[in-house]
């Protein structure tokens, strides 16, 4: 065995391709180029999100169509005729069997009867005055008859010397004075006896007046009842006042009227009431039916008042008045302040070129819509005229047969690419 370092030799071209030296250093070179694909495909993805997609939008056209434009309110029906019946006398009401839907007749139909009160309670400081009062009639009417009797006595003795004067047919026995004293004292007597006479009746109807104060006579129901009848024809709406009671005059009863005959009334506002004028078209909606009634406008009255909207604000409205035109059977169903919808046509236009009104926004002042053109969204300004809240009338801008979007979301801007939604 020699003691001679061993040799070993240099790795040459004639070395085996399976050494492991050669598969370390592949190894190494694609771990240190892995984070280098990874930010690459990361990028890319990117770049791919960063690209977008076309919106799906709805759209619509312009076309050509008749164009209504209408006042929308609530309003509610009303009896064109009312009247109330009142009590014409004070007194105690019987209790009326009337109810409300029940008709009456004109001059017929007995609503109520009115019939004397009974008098009042004394207490005891009243009932002592008027049995003060009746004893100091009481003394009236014998004072009175004392007088008669005087003045019938005075009378008594007057006839007796006018007869004995009369009876004296000696000339000259009796002077004319003295004739005509006598006859005149016994015409005095005797009307002084007929004004003794009127004196006591006075006391006695003083005293029997005096005495009634202190009784509770009861009334004679007979022949002192007023019947209050129906003053038209119709149906009792309301009673105000149904239970028997002591009633004054002017006392409301029940009111009355015919529900055949019927109005619209409508709180419009006063901005909107001054394009509406007398004769104008009306639908009335939500009554009840399938189909819409129809109406006229009667009366706009020219007088607003002011009335406080369910947000507080203060409006201005003016009542229009319309009446139906040949309702149909089932509108005899409605009744007195029933609710319903109006709709007044201020405005109608045949073949006007109309868009629809989702697809119109504000932009400063002027309106603007998005026009779908080869796949993108183009803003367009444009002009409008009426508009009845779903179409509207287009002046310049667009022209029939163009498209555009509707209600478009906030993404949309001039030139995004769009696609119509596929329903």
């Amino acid at each position: 065995m020699s003691d001679s370092p061993s040799f070993v030799p240099a790795r040459g071209q004639d070395d085996p391709p399976w050494d492991p030296k050669e598969g370390r250093t592949a190894k190494k070179r694609f771990r240190k180029l892995l984070p280098w694909l990874g930010l690459a495909a990361i990028v890319a993805l990117i770049a791919i999100g960063m690209k977008g997609k076309p919106v799906e939008v709805e759209t619509g056209a312009v076309t050509r169509s008749a164009l209504t434009v209408r006042v929308s309110e609530e309003g509610k029906t009303r009896i064109r005729n009312r009247y109330v019946v009142a009590a014409p006398a004070a007194g105690k009401m019987r209790r009326v069997a009337l109810k409300a839907g029940d008709e009456v007749r004109a001059g017929e139909t007995v609503i109520t009867a009115i019939e004397p009160v009974v008098s009042p309670l004394l207490d005891p400081r009243a009932k002592a005055q008027a049995e003060a009062v009746v004893a100091t009639r009481d003394a009236a009417r014998q004072q009175a008859a004392e007088s008669l009797e005087v003045a019938r006595a005075s009378l008594k003795l007057a006839i007796a010397d006018r007869d004995r004067v009369r009876s004296v047919q000696m000339p000259g026995s009796v002077s004319k004075s003295d004739r005509d004293r006598v006859e005149s004292e016994a015409s005095v007597k005797a009307a002084q006896l007929r004004a003794a006479e009127f004196t006591l009746q006075v006391a006695e109807y003083e005293l029997a007046q005096a005495r009634t104060a202190l009784e509770r006579p009861k009334p004679d129901a007979a022949g002192n009842l007023a019947e209050v009848k129906s003053p038209v024809s119709g149906r009792v709406l309301k009673v105000m006042q149904e239970s028997e009671t002591i009633v004054t005059p002017g006392t409301q009863i029940l009111e009355i009227g015919d529900p055949a005959d019927l109005e619209i009334e409508a709180e419009i506002l006063s901005r909107d009431a001054v394009a509406i004028h007398e004769g104008d078209l009306v639908d009335i909606e939500q009554w009840g039916g399938a189909q819409p009634l129809r109406g006229r406008v009667r009366r706009v009255e020219p007088a607003g008042f002011t009335k406080i909207s369910a947000l507080g604000v203060e409006e201005q409205r003016v009542i229009v008045l319309s009446d139906l035109v040949d309702p149909p059977k089932e509108a005899a169903r409605l009744g007195d302040r029933f609710r319903v919808e109006v709709r007044v046509a201020v405005w109608h236009g045949e073949d006007i070129p109309v868009v629809p009104s989702g697809a119109l926004f504000r932009e400063g002042n002027a309106w603007k819509t998005f026009a779908f053109r080869g796949g993108k969204a183009a803003k367009v300004t444009l002009e409008v005229g009426h508009t009845d809240g779903r179409l509207t009338e287009v002046t310049s801008g667009l022209v029939p047969g163009d498209e555009v979007l509707l209600h478009p979301p906030d993404t949309v801007k001039d030139g995004t690419e769009v696609k119509k939604r596929q329903e």
